[in-house]
């Protein structure tokens, strides 16, 4: 019953106790490094929801990653505007996916399960990333997780397999409108 409250509060964190205790947290987290492995899930009822267990194996990791878009500066030599490659450009990742391979990076030996935004300001977004030991032996035999184990998991965030990256890779849809979308946008046009 509890999650269903934290929950609300996360849904508008400016009309609950949510937005002030953002704002003397996202103080602190500006000070320390980029990726941090925390203690426990600052969101307790959205980690739950994305798989996480309070048991040895599965690991929290909180990640900076800097917001803005993707302008680029102008060209001094002469071109006409269409040529000078500033707008229209968009990333093709989000950033809650470079968050999560951000983080296997720091980790090699982990598995990215999901991930879920903690907090923002005006310079910076906030993720916290589900890992887990796929090695742990305490992972292995418990039956709801121990697929990650499975040799094609390997490296799962760089192949766009977390839920950030099939949400980029436009896997979300599905029917009409989306046909070319399956296998990868790149099988389907033959490139």
């Amino acid at each position: 019953m509890a999650y269903k409250y934290i929950a609300e509060a996360w849904k508008k964190p400016e009309e609950s106790f949510v937005d002030d205790l953002m704002r003397q947290r996202l103080i602190e987290w500006r000070k320390k490094p980029a990726i941090v492995r925390v203690e426990k899930p600052t969101r307790l009822d959205r980690a739950r929801k994305l798989g996480y267990k309070a048991k040895q194996g599965f690991i929290i990791v909180r990640v900076r990653v800097r917001r803005g878009g993707l302008r680029k500066q102008r060209p001094r030599s002469g071109r006409r505007p269409k040529r000078m490659g500033v707008r229209k450009y968009k990333p093709a990742k989000s950033l809650r996916l470079i968050a999560e391979e951000r983080a296997a990076k720091k980790f090699p030996n982990l598995e990215v399960l999901n991930s879920y935004w903690v907090g923002e300001d005006g310079r910076c977004k906030w993720f916290e990333v589900i890992m887990v030991d796929p090695h742990h032996p305490v992972v292995k035999a418990d039956k709801d997780i121990n697929w990650i184990c499975q040799k094609q998991h390997k490296r799962r965030v760089f192949r766009g397999l977390t839920s950030a990256g099939k949400k980029v890779r436009g896997l979300r849809k599905k029917g009409r409108g989306a046909e070319k979308a399956r296998p990868s946008r790149k099988a389907a046009t033959g490139e």
